[in-house]
């Protein structure tokens, strides 16, 4: 038996140690590559796109970054150390020359000096973000201009980086800020609505917005599924979860509560704050998912079919469900809804931010709610959900 359990421990170690070797041989291959890349690409000629382009591309490269800045040695610098990391990287001497670039290219990062003659950091980023919002601005700086790098943020830069550094810090740097910026696209939504025909399975599609084929919506964004026996399980629908964001704890009904279409049903809670949902149905509560209170992170996955948060026993139905929304009317629910939402948005966010601040309006994020003052997020509760 000893023998056996040695003969195991040695072999995972041993596929311990292959896996570590494995992995240094390939990380060192890699690195050769991408030498070979940064050679031969500076050897190129690019100066038709623009007179100072020089450019260093690898396969499928982490992200792909333009660098401005009117001092070469800094260039070389981004070039070397972030493309031996396996970043694509463009750069240009001028403004200019940065913003005829962001128009021909796709660029995850724009990384612009601060202090330039004809345009500096400030102009790039204002530009930048008004052509491209898209376009994640770092500022390039020294320590004598770290507000003035500070107050750009006010203009959509991102963060910035503050030179001289070292090859380790500008690489855990980047490494940081693409984190931030695949975070934050992660998060982001599109305006789309589909219906989806798989129950609780794949058919959803990251980003958008979904409804169940057969699944009916109440304006208040509760939906319902009934059974035969007249049963009706009811949810949050998912408009109402990406927009609510972070769920803490739901304040389930009582089982034998009997309540009436437009009364209170159930409660989700986010720190201090609370929804209140009103029931789409008239009924008896006849369950409650006792599951999803214990594992309210299966909302993140959908807010539908296993999710549930109570189930009625209906007693007028016929009537109720008339007033309420499937297939094709459910999907323009939720298209009209996104469209009031954003212009309510719009308004919001400039009220809340500060003088100067940059605001990227027109997007809609998984938690926006999250974000808002108290006064703001009940305006958006009553606006949307309490109906």
């Amino acid at each position: 038996m000893a023998l056996f359990i040695l003969a195991v421990i040695v072999f995972i170690i041993a596929d311990i140690l292959i896996r570590m070797i494995s992995k240094r041989l390939t990380e060192k291959k890699l690195k050769k590559e991408r030498e070979i890349v940064l050679q031969e690409s500076l050897r190129l000629d690019f100066t038709n796109e623009a007179k100072t382009l020089k450019r260093a591309e690898v396969p499928n490269p982490k992200a792909k970054i333009l660098c401005v800045d009117d001092e070469e040695v800094i260039l070389g610098s981004f070039r070397k150390i972030l493309v031996l990391d396996g970043y694509s990287v463009d750069t240009v001497e001028t403004g200019q020359e940065a913003l005829g670039m962001i128009q021909k290219h796709h660029y995850d990062f724009v990384f612009t000096d601060l202090k330039m003659p004809m345009m500096d950091g400030v102009e790039v980023t204002k530009s930048v973000k008004h052509m491209r919002p898209d376009i994640d601005v770092i500022i390039i700086t020294g320590y004598a201009s770290v507000e003035t790098a500070v107050e750009t943020m006010k203009y959509g830069a991102m963060d910035y980086v503050q030179k001289p550094f070292t090859e380790d810090e500008l690489l855990d740097f980047v490494k940081k800020t693409l984190i931030k910026r695949q975070d934050k696209i992660q998060k982001q939504l599109k305006p789309k609505v589909h219906i989806t025909h798989v129950p609780a399975s794949g058919d959803f599609i990251k980003g958008e917005f979904s409804i169940p084929g057969g699944v009916f919506i109440s304006n208040n964004h509760t939906w319902v599924s009934m059974n035969q026996e007249g049963i009706g399980k009811i949810g949050i629908d998912d408009l109402a979860k990406k927009l609510i964001g972070r769920v803490a704890s739901i304040e389930l009904p009582n089982l034998g509560m009997n309540v009436k279409a437009g009364q209170p049903l159930f409660t989700v809670k986010q720190g201090n704050r609370n929804i209140t949902f009103n029931s789409p149905v008239s009924g008896k509560v006849s369950q409650i998912n006792t599951l999803l209170k214990e594992n309210l992170a299966a909302l993140d996955v959908t807010p539908y079919e296993r999710n549930w948060i109570c189930a009625l026993d209906t007693d007028n139905l016929d009537n109720e469900i008339k007033g309420m929304a499937i297939g094709k009317s459910a999907v323009a629910l939720f298209q009209d809804d996104i469209e009031k939402f954003k212009v309510l948005m719009k308004d919001i966010l400039k009220s809340e931010k500060q003088e100067g601040e940059y605001v990227e309006e027109g997007q809609l994020y998984i938690g926006q709610l999250e974000k808002l003052n108290d006064v703001n997020w009940q305006k958006v509760v009553a606006e949307f959900f309490i109906r």
